[in-house]
């Protein structure tokens, strides 16, 4: 491999999707504000709406991931489109 072609600040990181909890260890440069502790050693943490185990193409499950209550906005302002 190459020599110094990483960023200073390459290091492992844990994303967690919030939809199910589920966490992933993973290397990255992004920053984090946040610290969790994963078998006695603690990382950055990024937290996500959605991630693949929790997407409906990547799972085949439709479900509607709403953390914001923009789904309801939406059917409020525009109705159901599928009245008969």
């Amino acid at each position: 491999m190459k020599k110094d072609i990483h960023p200073s600040n390459y290091r492992e990181v844990v994303f967690k999707d919030m939809s199910n909890e589920e966490v992933f260890i993973t290397r990255s440069t992004v920053a984090a504000k946040e610290t969790i502790e994963i078998d006695g050693v603690t990382y950055p943490l990024v937290k996500l709406e959605i991630t693949s185990s929790s997407h409906p193409f990547f799972t085949g499950k439709q479900k509607l991931v709403d953390t914001a209550g923009r789904v309801d906005k939406f059917r409020n302002r525009y109705g159901d489109r599928k009245k008969k």
